[in-house]
């Protein structure tokens, strides 16, 4: 890796706590409450990514994504979408928070609302995941993976400075668009089809 890609990848802050300090899901949940202003991840092996807010560019493009995912999800009924800020306790005990996801209305159903106002414990049906410039491909790729082997039905993998898209399914190949105009996610979320010349087009 050169000094160039050093200063430029947009990379987390790791902070490695076990076995002197093991937080348990609720402890994790109060410590990021009291860090607002940082997006916190915990990975399946405990270890904390701390990363900095997103760049006003990549912030104004997940805007986008997310509100088309919502106005789908408010008209098709059968399932919630989240924002980036919704964190997700995935079976293998990382805590992920996806850019956008989507959940079934019978999962979330099973759980009560207390727990609801907390990290879901459960992989989201379908998650976006928008890369910016400064993020490491390798990176997020291994992200897309690990949602789809803890249960996620579809991904996708946004490159908006590449105008690329990562089409993500369990037990098959990752499926790659080369500056698609817009993705269905058919047949997993019927109807949803994301406009993404709005993304490649926004400037700021």
């Amino acid at each position: 890796m050169t000094v160039s890609t050093l200063a430029t990848e947009r990379r987390p802050l790791v902070l490695r706590t076990r076995p002197a300090v093991d937080l348990t899901d609720d402890e994790f949940f109060a410590f990021c409450r009291l860090n607002e202003e940082w997006r916190i991840e915990r990975t399946a092996v405990g270890e904390l990514e701390i990363m900095a807010p997103a760049g006003w560019e990549t912030s104004s493009r997940n805007a986008i994504i997310t509100a088309q995912l919502t106005t789908w999800a408010l008209g098709d009924g059968t399932g919630i979408a989240s924002d980036s800020s919704g964190g997700f306790i995935l079976p293998n005990g990382a805590v992920r928070s996806p850019d956008a996801a989507w959940v079934r209305r019978d999962r979330l159903a099973a759980l009560s609302a207390p727990r609801r106002e907390r990290f879901l414990p459960l992989c989201p049906d379908f998650v976006i995941e928008l890369r910016s410039p400064s993020d490491g491909l390798g990176r997020i790729r291994a992200k897309m993976a690990e949602y789809v082997e803890n249960g996620a039905r579809l991904g996708w993998l946004i490159d908006a400075s590449e105008h690329r898209v990562e089409v993500c399914r369990p037990g098959v190949e990752i499926e790659l668009l080369d500056a698609p105009r817009s993705v269905t996610g058919a047949p997993e979320l019927s109807g949803f089809v994301m406009d993404l010349d709005l993304i490649w087009r926004q400037r700021s």
